[in-house]
């Protein structure tokens, strides 16, 4: 195989993953809390030889996830919380502690603060948040501190990874970070409401199409690279 094919067969792998992060996002623009992601191609090249041209790839690898604020929706739910500004959520999964920016929570039956799926919320200190059963009003300022009745009885924890740039994506709305936490002093929570996705979705449609496109012309010029291969190999058998 050629050069050339070796080089469109890189660029194909890489846009076919593009594509389907893409799709990914379209089909989270509704997700709670869902950050969109996007693809780094890296150019590779390399020396062929003194007297030849040197050999350029293309991979996507990388993740590169948008931090932007997603757009703040009103629930008036007593355990929906956002986040405005820098931070995240610390919840205990059964692969560990993971970050995320989706607030739909409610206490389960021994009272933990916890998300859809059952995972606890911790708070500032790293423990099971706890919410007091049988009182009549439930309070949650802006810096987490919970209140029962007016009581203070707890504060949820707001967090940043120590490494921004080692945060890895585990699902729709889960991050892990090896790294690990600290706290995030500059965002606030908001009672009563959630963070939709970020996913601009005109956006992100005309970028599969743009993408799309590119792989497209990528596969015409392997169909033809196909076809020129071939014909010097009859022309060289006759």
């Amino acid at each position: 195989m050629e050069n050339a094919t070796y080089t469109a067969l890189t660029r194909q792998s890489g846009l076919m993953r593009e594509m389907r992060t893409v799709a990914n996002n379209i089909a989270n623009t509704s997700t709670t809390g869902f950050r969109a992601e996007g693809v780094i191609f890296a150019e590779h090249v390399k020396a062929l030889g003194a007297d030849a041209d040197s050999l350029s790839m293309a991979t996507a690898s990388v993740r590169d996830t948008l931090q932007t604020q997603g757009t703040l929706t009103q629930t008036g739910g007593t355990f929906d919380l956002a986040i405005e500004g820098e931070g995240f959520f610390l919840v205990e999964t059964p692969q560990g502690e993971r970050l995320t920016r989706a607030g739909s929570f409610t206490p389960n039956g021994d009272g933990d603060l916890v998300t859809p799926e059952g995972y606890r919320v911790l708070d500032a200190g790293g423990a099971p948040m706890f919410v007091p059963q049988g009182v009549r009003s439930i309070g949650i300022a802006p810096d987490g501190t919970m209140s029962a009745d007016g009581q203070p009885v707890g504060q949820v924890g707001l967090f940043m990874p120590v490494d921004p740039m080692g945060m890895t994506r585990e699902d729709g709305v889960r991050f892990r970070a090896d790294g690990g936490f600290e706290p995030a002093p500059e965002g606030r929570m908001l009672q009563g409401y959630l963070e939709e996705s970020n996913v601009n979705p005109i956006l992100e449609v005309t970028r599969m199409i743009e993408v799309q496109r590119a792989y497209e012309l990528g596969q015409t010029f392997m169909e033809k690279e196909d076809e020129r291969i071939r014909g010097v190999i009859k022309a060289l058998g006759q």
